[in-house]
């Protein structure tokens, strides 16, 4: 670990203020109140539970970007509670909200475990892709510090089996905390396995998936369900949709 959590946080908010600046400049954040309004109240619902099982997240800004890139399958929430989707998650795996709260329960776990840090202290052992992502942002007229480099490389970097298998475990008890189906972990998985066209989503690129998952979150279900059996629903935490 070469970057602590704390400073995982600071790089990885600068990272991604760098990153919505562009996508806003491309206008490529959606504006679309219906998709808005969904992504908030499944975010906020998990973002509440996720408090309360970590209540140091309490303090982070919690926020998501909404990507118009319709051939994109994508997630992600990078240290410090900021997130983004991709619009392509629904255009063509058509999730229901019960699917989509797992996906962004587990992108959320990922930062909740500490897994950004990992996966940054990674990249800035990568010397040579720091330096070349570095100075590409020069030429863009941005400045960077390494770490923030760091942060913006560990969003396309593939977690480990041990990070994923943790985040299965932490996502699909929010999801079900939060008052969706765990069962839907199931068909989330075979939805995204089941996607094909010219190549496997890239979403998979960043979470390896072992043929065995769908059967191991299956065995999950039963033992999820008793988390949460009359399917409560926690207030929405406020979640800032970044337009």
């Amino acid at each position: 670990m070469m970057i602590s959590p704390e400073s995982a946080i600071v790089q990885s908010k600068a990272a991604y203020l760098n990153t919505v600046s562009e996508l806003d400049a491309e206008n490529k954040l959606v504006q679309d109140p219906l998709l808005i309004k969904r992504v908030q109240t499944i975010a906020g619902r998990l973002v509440t539970e996720a408090i309360a099982k970590y209540p140091a997240s309490a303090g982070w800004e919690w926020s998501v970007a909404i990507i118009d890139d319709p051939q994109t399958i994508n997630a992600w929430c990078m240290a410090g509670g900021r997130m983004a989707v991709y619009t392509g998650l629904f255009e063509k795996l058509k999730l229901s909200d019960d699917e989509f709260a797992h996906i962004m329960g587990h992108e959320i776990s990922h930062a909740l475990a500490n897994h950004t840090a990992e996966k940054m202290s990674v990249a800035m052992a990568s010397s040579i892709g720091v330096m070349a992502l570095g100075m590409a942002s020069e030429n863009r007229g941005v400045t960077m510090s390494a770490a923030a480099v760091a942060a913006t490389m560990a969003i396309k970097l593939p977690n480990s089996r041990t990070a994923e298998t943790e985040a299965d475990q932490i996502g699909m008890e929010l999801a079900t905390l939060a008052g969706y189906d765990p069962g839907a972990a199931v068909t989330l998985w075979q939805k995204m396995g089941s996607s094909g066209g010219n190549g496997p989503p890239e979403f998979l690129s960043t979470h390896p998936s072992p043929g065995n998952r769908q059967s191991t979150l299956s065995k999950m279900v039963p033992q999820m369900k008793k988390l949460n059996p009359e399917r409560r629903q926690p207030e929405v935490h406020p979640v800032n949709i970044v337009k």
